[in-house]
């Protein structure tokens, strides 16, 4: 096992739950603190107050990685006699850095939602609100029949050609190529002035626009002509869709009554408020962690009977009976459920990459409400 810098661990944080993800307007990534410093253990944590940064000091970590922002809205000030400069006072002074994931955390696969998902034991899981995918770029390349198999493997490798839950996907189709160096070139085939015809395969494979360079690096590199033929297109086909919020269905129809202590149950939670008439079978679910106020409709259009999440407003629940959508609200903490997910996540790649990091998933409650 070997050590890692921050600016490593955290490219291998943002492969899962990259910033690009997050809604506009979201404040994630560095917050506080460097990266550019050894780390050997980190804190995940929902929110950053003092007692989980006292937590982070007492199990010597080097980072916190946090759902909640701590920096949320623009400071106008940092006064060490307040409560957010206390905060970042003690952070800095202990040389502990903040990393903040929060919608990139809640739209990534395997995130927040799904992680919710997951937990509610839905079946045949999808995305509620999709909000990022990328556009599929087809290439058709043309090799002498002697380098297809060089070539289309240097594709695969690249991340070319993969459908679906389909990989090493393409097409090869038969034909001749015809060509006349010129005295500059230096051809792999044939002479200068002369026209040449050779036999060659045409390799069709699909990839997402986001490996283009990848691909093409790989194709120029495996490729032994000085001058590859190759034709680039951009299909209307969408690709590595994400999005806010999940949908699926219970293995079987419960009462809403029911429904409700089995979420209480799952999620941990003291109490849930309910919205809706409790003897209605409920089967088809949708989810979305933190406050989801604005997607009611959402919900109602996607043919959910139960929406689950927090911070239930008491006109949008109005408006959720009126349309008869039924919700279930077992507040803003649950989503406290990233703390284990994201520390048993990134436990796993740290092994796969043979790196010295201890994630610890906090033990403190940052829920500030109280029954009585």
């Amino acid at each position: 096992m070997k050590e890692t810098n921050g600016q490593h661990l955290i490219s291998l944080f943002e492969h899962w739950a990259p910033k690009s993800l997050a809604v506009d307007g979201d404040t994630v990534g560095l917050q506080i603190g460097t990266l550019n410093k050894t780390i050997t253990k980190v804190l995940v944590t929902l929110d950053v107050n003092l007692d989980t940064v006292e937590e982070a000091i007492k199990n010597g970590c080097e980072l916190i990685i946090a759902h909640h922002p701590p920096i949320y809205r623009g400071m106008k000030n940092m006064r060490t006699d307040l409560p957010q400069g206390i905060l970042i006072e003690k952070l800095i002074k202990n040389d502990i850095a903040v990393y903040a994931a929060h919608t990139n955390l809640d739209i990534a696969t395997g995130g927040v939602n799904d992680l919710l998902a997951n937990a509610l034991q839905l079946e045949n899981i999808e995305i509620l609100e999709q909000t990022n995918s990328e556009q599929l770029m087809k290439l058709a390349v043309f090799t002498p029949k002697e380098s297809t198999n060089v070539v289309r493997a240097a594709l695969d490798i690249a991340g070319a050609g993969q459908i679906g839950e389909y990989q090493s996907c393409s097409f090869t189709s038969a034909g001749e190529g015809r060509f006349k160096p010129s005295d500059l070139a230096n051809p792999y085939i044939g002479q200068a002035n002369e026209l040449e015809v050779v036999e060659e395969d045409k390799i069709e494979v699909v990839f997402p626009v986001s490996i283009k360079n990848k691909v093409l690096k790989a194709l120029l590199t495996n490729h032994p002509y000085e001058e590859p033929a190759y034709d680039l297109i951009l299909l209307e086909s969408e690709v590595n869709k994400k999005g806010l919020g999940r949908i699926g269905k219970l293995p079987k129809k419960l009462i809403l009554a029911e429904y409700a202590e089995v979420v209480k149950k799952q999620l941990n939670v003291p109490f849930v408020r309910v919205v809706g008439d409790l003897t209605q079978e409920v089967q088809k679910v949708a989810v979305l962690g933190g406050d989801g106020n604005k997607y009611i409709q959402t919900a109602k259009r996607a043919g959910a009977d139960v929406f689950i999440t927090g911070d239930l407003y008491f006109h949008v629940a109005q408006d959720a009976e009126a349309i008869g959508l039924s919700v279930i609200d077992p507040g803003h903490h649950v989503e406290q459920i990233m703390k284990h997910g994201v520390a048993e996540y990134m436990t796993e790649v740290c092994i796969q990459n043979n790196l010295l990091v201890e994630f610890i998933s906090s033990k403190i409650s940052t829920d500030p409400f109280q029954l009585i």
